[in-house]
This record gives C-alpha cells, sequence and structure tokens, in this order.
C-alpha cells in the first residue's frame, strides 16, 4: 500500500499578495535608480488634470456650444473669465511639474515656480488667435462637406475639429517649451477621435479633416491654409537618421509638406520631407514618397514613387 503524499499548502491570499506588493516596489526602485527618479511624491503631470484643462479651454474657446448647458448670454464672460482662470491654475501648475523633470533629467538645477508662471501668461496670450484659427476651420469643414447642416453641427459632431481644438491648444504649448504636455494632450484627443496629430506638426488656418480615423500627422509636418485630408492619411517619414550609436535623430524634418488647398484622399501616404504642391490632389490608397508639383493629380495608377 503506497502512503498518501500531502499536498503542498497554497499561499494565504495576505501572502501572496504582499509578495507582489514587494515585488512591485522593488521594480519600481530599479526603474527609479536607473532613471534618476527622487521620491517627492508626484513628479510627472497628470493626464486626468490636462483632459479638464482642455475641456475648460474648449468651453471658454466657445461657450454658448462647448460650455454648460445652463449658460446664459449675459453671464458669458464671467463664465470665460472664471473658466480660463481654472484652467491657467491647472496649467502653472502641471508646467511646473514638466520644468521639474526636465531639469532634473539634465541634473540642473529645480526652476522657480515663476518660470511656469511666465509660460501659462504667455500661453494665455494665444488664446485669442487659437479662437479664430479654429472658426476657419469649422468653416472649412461646413462648406467643404454637403452633409454638414450648420456651422454649429460641426462644432458639436465632427471628430476632426475636435482633433484641431486640441491640437491647435497643444502646439502652442509645444512652441512655448512644454513638450510632454502638449503630447498628452494629443494623444488624449487620439484616444477619443482615432486622428493622431503630434503637436509639432504646423497646420496652416482652414483645416477640415473629413471622418478623420486613422489619420496620423506627424511631428514636423507642415500644412498650409486650406488643406483637406480624409480618413485613414499618413504623413509620415521615410527613413530616420541616426547617430554613432544608431539611435535615431530627434528634431529632423522628416515629414511632408503640404501646400496651401490641397487634397488627400482616403487611404493614402505620404513619406519623408516631400512636397504636395498647391492644389495637388492625391487620390486615394496612393503610396508617395516623392515631390508633387502644384496643381497634379495623382492616382494609385500613375502615383510616384513606391515602398521602396
Amino acid at each position: 500500500m503506497t502512503q498518501a503524499t500531502t499536498p503542498p499548502s497554497a499561499p494565504a491570499p495576505g501572502d501572496e499578495l504582499q509578495s507582489v506588493v514587494e515585488a512591485l516596489r522593488g521594480a519600481r526602485r530599479q526603474w527609479r535608480d536607473a532613471h534618476r527618479r527622487g521620491g517627492e511624491g508626484r513628479e510627472l503631470p497628470s493626464r486626468e488634470l490636462l483632459a479638464g484643462m482642455v475641456q475648460c479651454l474648449s468651453g471658454a474657446l466657445f461657450p454658448m456650444r462647448l460650455g454648460p448647458p445652463t449658460l446664459q448670454p449675459e453671464n458669458e464672460d464671467f463664465y470665460v473669465g472664471h473658466t480660463i482662470g481654472t484652467a491657467m491654475a491647472t496649467l502653472r501648475q502641471q508646467a511646473a511639474l514638466e520644468l521639474r523633470h526636465e531639469a532634473r533629467q539634465r541634473g540642473d538645477d529645480a526652476p522657480t515656480l515663476e518660470a511656469s508662471a511666465k509660460l501659462a501668461s504667455r500661453f494665455l496670450r494665444t488664446l485669442p488667435g487659437v479662437r479664430v484659427l479654429l472658426d476657419s476651420d469649422v468653416l472649412a469643414a461646413y462648406q467643404g462637406d454637403p452633409a454638414a447642416r450648420s456651422v454649429d453641427e460641426v462644432l458639436l459632431c465632427y471628430p476632426g475639429v475636435r482633433a484641431l481644438i486640441s491640437h491647435r491648444l497643444a502646439h502652442e504649448l509645444y512652441k512655448l517649451g512644454l513638450p510632454l504636455i502638449a503630447r498628452v494632450i494629443a494623444e488624449l484627443a487620439h484616444a477619443d477621435t482615432g486622428i493622431d496629430i503630434h503637436p509639432g506638426a504646423t497646420i496652416g488656418s482652414g483645416c477640415f479633416i473629413d471622418h478623420g480615423t486613422g489619420v496620423v500627422i506627424g511631428e514636423t509636418a507642415i500644412l498650409g491654409r486650406g488643406v483637406r485630408i480624409y480618413q485613414n492619411v499618413t504623413l509620415g517619414a521615410k527613413s530616420f537618421p541616426t547617430d554613432g550609436n544608431g539611435n535615431p535623430v530627434k528634431g529632423q524634418p522628416r515629414h511632408p509638406i503640404v501646400e496651401d488647398e490641397a487634397v488627400i484622399y482616403a487611404g493614402a501616404t505620404v513619406l519623408g520631407r516631400v512636397t504636395i504642391g498647391r492644389g495637388a490632389v492625391i487620390g486615394g490608397n496612393v503610396w508617395l514618397t516623392r515631390s508633387v508639383a502644384p496643381g497634379s493629380v495623382v492616382t494609385q495608377a500613375d502615383s510616384i514613387g513606391g515602398p521602396d
């Protein structure tokens, strides 16, 4: 007769949890030591707070359409002032976190709170210009889409306009030297709309992104006035210059230039620092790696370049 063996006892739930907590603490310490992180509390901007800031700014830019449903015209200026004040308080706080993080990465002394306050003040002064640009985008979408019944429908419903609101704000922050905050705002819009616009991209007035899902616009892309883009268009990089260690060189111009009034139809892929000339039309599903003269029409049958 064989003697029954006693199975090993399973760890108590509390013991198992504790072991996971300890393992995660070890992983955190290893990461923080490797990346020179301290234990001084929250060190990076908050996605949640920045999402709230963008919502405040959207409402302040378009108070009677994107503001609170109970807002009355006689209270419009008060609402705008109060809401922008709330957004600027968030920006000062979040900018201080980004500036301190960047200084720590460089090994520099922590910047003063005055530095983040100055950046917030400079951003504040860009808002009237942002509103003018967004008005041109809304009008371009209304005029460019026969299905649009009003500019109000465009502003309330179109994902391209939602993405451009975030981009116009993020681009100003990017130019002011807050690229992390700008990128968070861009990625929040990406998650909401499926439209991926890097905050470094320069986009002229009257841009219309129709439908929009799957659109990608890279960091160094430059779009002129009145450009129209349809869904699943990529304005990307063809290659990445590398340094002596094989790492990508940051910040080099590597994305397309799209001149005024050009149209790029659904599924087109344009790669590299090429120029799409003024008024050119790029047909659907075209793969393009060379420049196109102004006024040209490029279709799949005669597309320039290929996946070389």
